[in-house]
């Protein structure tokens, strides 16, 4: 092969290097469909996973309870977003306990998100209660994980995030001891770049047929007394795992040829 050919393939094993080192969103949830409302439909109990209303082109109904498509069950949970959205084993779930104070049970809505039409909001917060993604990062590497949260005056004041790589027999603490702030209010038109949060998962992480991410709360909602207050909310929006695409085995051939082309030139 003349050199002259081998530089095109170099220039080719160049730039298939350089896309494979761009990270890019694995998955996202936007929250891009209203959750049920009204007398009797607003979702409530210990356990709920974000519903989808997908329609048949792979659109999203976003306000199923006008009518049309209504939300598919089996879709509930599953990313909307990124390299590996609406597959299985991928959920955005919420888990609390029943309030220890009274009857009251935890309900979940889908107010105004962060700079966006729709966040995970839920009530009755009890300190251990907590957020939850499950996904999949096979074929991935160098992940991290982002996500926006604010809270009501009277929600949690302090949280934690942590990541199981086990099925959730240990998790490991990446963010401790935050306050995501009661102020600026989301609205569907401003984005605060302030509620975000990133963390990096690591190296267990990478390359894995299940990862779990928890968003747990250290303490009860309080009202300023310190009284227990069950209608105190937490809300989070734009939940996203970015990633480095693992080289398949005819790129890291390629890269290997460039390497070649390269030294053979010094020579």
């Amino acid at each position: 092969m003349s050199l002259n050919r081998l530089s095109v393939v170099a220039a080719i094993a160049a730039a298939s290097l350089s896309a494979f080192a761009s990270a890019e969103l694995l998955a996202g949830w936007t929250i891009p469909c209203a959750f049920p409302v009204g007398t009797g439909n607003v979702p409530t109990g210990t356990f709920f996973k974000v519903p989808l209303a997908v329609n048949s082109d792979g659109t999203y109904n976003a306000n199923p309870n006008t009518g049309g498509t209504t939300w598919d069950a089996a879709m509930a949970g599953r990313a909307d977003s990124g390299a590996k959205k609406l597959q299985a084993g991928f959920e955005l779930s919420s888990t609390h306990q029943l309030a220890s104070s009274g009857a009251n049970a935890t309900s979940y809505t889908s107010p105004a998100g962060n700079g966006s039409q729709y966040a995970f909001s839920s009530n009755v917060w009890k300190a251990g209660d907590f957020y939850q993604a499950k996904f999949d990062t096979t074929g991935y590497t160098n992940l991290s994980f982002s996500w926006d949260q604010v809270r009501s005056t009277t929600g949690p004041a302090s949280w934690l995030m942590e990541v199981s790589v086990n099925s959730g027999t240990t998790f490991t603490t990446l963010v401790t001891a935050y306050d995501p702030g009661s102020s600026p209010s989301w609205s569907t038109s401003t984005n605060n770049p302030l509620a975000t949060r990133t963390a990096n998962l690591g190296a267990a992480a990478d390359n894995l047929g299940e990862v779990i991410v928890r968003i747990r709360a250290l303490v009860d909602s309080v009202n300023s007394s310190g009284t227990y207050q069950p209608g105190g909310t937490s809300r989070i929006d734009n939940i996203m795992v970015n990633g480095t695409a693992v080289p398949a085995p005819g790129a890291a051939v390629l890269v290997g040829l460039a390497g070649l082309i390269a030294r053979r030139r010094r020579d």
